[in-house]
């Protein structure tokens, strides 16, 4: 199986946490329908934790386009608004209760819920790949799920929502706790999609534990955030680099974003945390890594459950980051 590789999903990470959290009620009404699909054994996978009985449904979108696909192809004259209508009756409908409802981080699947697909044939092609080796990511993202349950338990049920992707610029992203979105196209490797699905998880446990102690994200909030997702990524899977981390102190480069830490302010924090006005490609996950390391340095008796729990102030603080750049 091949699975898209890149690092594009951490631009989409950083902005579920930089934006709004809870969509508002009107705009969940107006747009769906609260539906929800039976456990079709074509459409979703469904297991529990052996020990907590915590469970898990990874659930195939793919199976929705096809419908989709052959609507749009015999109604070519369906207006933009009509297309969107039928794209949202049959495929975003009937899994809306389990990938979408009442997330945290509503606000990140706008995007995927308000736009029409394009590349109709590709999604075909990519939907059908996506049934040839629907075994091999369900041991993938099984694996996946029930080695980070054992890192970080939660209480939440998970839904893995898998659509298929005709582009390889389409992001992974939490849409809150337990509702996973992983779109699947036709590059990439395995160690990519277990790496994601460990790093998407400690975002979902995040929103369900610890969204409402949080009003505000400052940058070094965001930096210590996708930095504690990094480090839980690499204690479930330490062989998987899903980004290159610089382990060296830049003094340079720290200077030019000490004095932002504090502030909140998106433009900022995407140059900060993805790279960009001299710094480094992904010069904020680099050091949001660093930073929980050197808590965990210090504290090495602490579990994730309970580093994750920490606020970015403390880890910074107790980790004695600034001692490294003086």
């Amino acid at each position: 199986m091949k699975f898209k590789k890149g690092i594009t999903f951490i631009l989409g990470l950083l902005l579920l946490m930089l934006a709004a959290c809870t969509p508002t009620e009107k705009s969940e009404s107006q747009l769906h329908e609260k539906k929800q699909i039976t456990d079709d054994e074509e459409m979703v996978f469904s297991f529990e934790h052996p020990q907590t009985k915590q469970k898990y449904k990874i659930i195939y979108a793919n199976q929705l386009f096809y419908p989709y696909i052959e609507k749009v192809k015999e109604n070519p004259n369906l207006s933009s608004s009509e297309t969107l209508d039928l794209y949202n009756k049959e495929v975003i409908q009937p899994i809306y209760q389990d990938c979408f409802e009442n997330g945290e981080y509503y606000h990140m699947a706008e995007t995927l819920l308000t736009t029409v697909p394009t590349g109709l044939t590709e999604i075909q092609v990519v939907s059908e790949k996506m049934e040839t080796h629907k075994a091999e990511i369900n041991q993938l993202i099984q694996e996946s799920l029930l080695k980070s349950a054992d890192l970080l338990p939660s209480q939440s049920d998970v839904a893995v929502c898998v659509f298929p992707s005709a582009t390889n610029n389409r992001i992974p992203f939490a849409v809150g706790a337990g509702k996973i979105i992983i779109p699947y196209s036709l590059g990439g490797s395995d160690e990519y999609l277990k790496g994601t699905i460990a790093h998407e998880y400690h975002h979902s446990v995040w929103a369900e534990k610890h969204t409402n102690k949080v009003n505000t994200f400052s940058i070094l909030d965001n930096i210590v955030f996708e930095g504690k997702a990094v480090m839980f990524q690499k204690s479930v899977f330490p062989d998987i680099n899903l980004i290159s981390v610089n382990l060296t102190y830049n003094k340079e480069l720290w200077t030019q974003i000490e004095p932002d830490l504090k502030k909140s302010n998106l433009k900022r924090s995407l140059e900060i945390v993805h790279g960009g006005k001299g710094l480094p490609k992904n010069y904020g996950y680099s050091e949001g890594y660093k930073m929980v390391k050197s808590y965990l340095d210090l504290h090495p008796e602490q579990t994730p459950e309970d580093w994750t729990a920490l606020s970015a102030q403390e880890i910074f603080e107790e980790g004695k980051y600034l001692e490294h750049y003086q």
